[in-house]
Parts: C-alpha cells; sequence; structure tokens
C-alpha cells in the first residue's frame, strides 16, 4: 500500500511538528504551504492522501479541496479551527472524506491518516465488477462508471455505493453505513452519512430530487433501489 501521504498547512510551526512525527510513524511526507502549490504536487507526486488546512493563502482549502477531486482518488483530511457543524458539512460537500478540528492530537491524526489509506486501498484484481442499471461499479479499480462515463467519486463516496449495492433492496442504519464505510471515525456522528449521500446522488442519479439508485426509507436509512434497474 502506498503511504505517500501530502501535508498542506501555511503554518511552518505546525509543519515542524508533523512531518517528524508521521515520518516516524512509517509514511512518505510530502508538504505545501500554500493551495496553488498543494495542487501542483498533487498534480505531479500523486499522494494517496492530502491532510489540508482549510485556511490558506492564494486557494483556500475548499476550493483546493474541489480541484483535487478532479485528479484521482486521493483520500482528503481536513485541517479547521471551524468547529460548527455547518463548516464540517460543507468540508464534506467538496468532497473531503474526514476531517479533525484543532488543536488535534498527533496519535488522533496518524489513526485517521491510516484509516482512509485501509478504506481506499486498491481491492484485488479478483473482484469481480457489480452492474446496476446503467452503473458499473469496479471494486478492484476503485472506479465507477456511468454510461461509460467515469465518475469522480471520493472514496468514501465510492464505498458507501459499493456497499448499498451490493445488497440492492437491503436497507442500511446510518450507523451501519458508517461503519462499513468510515469504520470507527465518525460512529459518534450519524448524520455525517446524510452529506455524503446527498453528494453521491448529484453525481449518480438522473433526477437526485427523486433517485432511483440510492433511496431513501424514512426512520430507517437508506438501501439500493432494487427495482432501479428493472
Amino acid at each position: 500500500m502506498d503511504t505517500t501521504v501530502l501535508i498542506v498547512d501555511d503554518e511552518a510551526k505546525i509543519l515542524e511538528i508533523i512531518v517528524p512525527f508521521l515520518k516516524q510513524e512509517g509514511f512518505q511526507i510530502l508538504t505545501a504551504e500554500t493551495g496553488k502549490r498543494a495542487l501542483e504536487i498533487a498534480k505531479s507526486e500523486k499522494p494517496s492522501l492530502v491532510v489540508l488546512d482549510w485556511m490558506l493563502p492564494e486557494l483556500s482549502g475548499i476550493e483546493v479541496c474541489r480541484e483535487l477531486r478532479k485528479t484521482g482518488p486521493m483520500g482528503i483530511i481536513m485541517l479547521t479551527a471551524k468547529s460548527e457543524e455547518m463548516d464540517k458539512i460543507i468540508g464534506l460537500e467538496v468532497g473531503a472524506d474526514d476531517y479533525l478540528t484543532k488543536p488535534f492530537s498527533l496519535r488522533e491524526l496518524s489513526a485517521r491518516i491510516r484509516s482512509l489509506l485501509r478504506r481506499i486501498q486498491v481491492q484485488s484484481d479478483e473482484s469481480k465488477d457489480i452492474q446496476r442499471g446503467d452503473l458499473v461499479i469496479s471494486e478492484a479499480k476503485c472506479q465507477v462508471w456511468k454510461k461509460r462515463q467515469l465518475l469522480e467519486l471520493t472514496p468514501t463516496e465510492f464505498k458507501l455505493l459499493l456497499t448499498l449495492a451490493a445488497k440492492p433492496g437491503i436497507v442500511y442504519s446510518r450507523l451501519q453505513l458508517l461503519q462499513a464505510a468510515l469504520e470507527d471515525d465518525f460512529l459518534n456522528y450519524e448524520r455525517t452519512v446524510d452529506a455524503h449521500i446527498s453528494h453521491l446522488r448529484k453525481k449518480i442519479e438522473d433526477n437526485p430530487a427523486n433517485p432511483a439508485y440510492i433511496q431513501t426509507v424514512y426512520g430507517f436509512g437508506y438501501k439500493f433501489g432494487d427495482d432501479a434497474w428493472a
């Protein structure tokens, strides 16, 4: 598994603390202090994961996150001093997989990185593709196509879709989806899954307001419509 991690923060003191610790933890570390430089490094080096500060010069972390999502299926962890729920939702909506609110412990950061790297690790080439209507889901490549067009999904969105599509008609609670797609990271914040589902619907549904694939089962959770490709 590739353990290359790009740390993006404009505070030199933060980098001086984070970088040596993560190197000791066995990660290959790249750094950037501006949003523009982060995009350049991400394009050339293709890290598996980016730890991205919310407040950056030139381009904000939110803007950088949006652009990173166009470059490939890398994991993104947002670092933010903002603790309001809406700020967290915004980060998730633009493609972040996880977030940490400053101040945070180095061990927690390391654990979050390892957890996300596990989630985005490419599965065995023996895995079979799943076809549901005009969607083709490749577990081996961690990719999804709709009408032969490759979709840009975050690792978390992909895992949610794979979990639901593997068992059409089965209703999953938010907690079950969090356990499947996010492991233990958000078990105390079940509404996180709603933001991911909303963003996923915009990418895979012909009409997100009337979804055929990912359907809400009110009072319970979500299911993949077993009649979506009938």
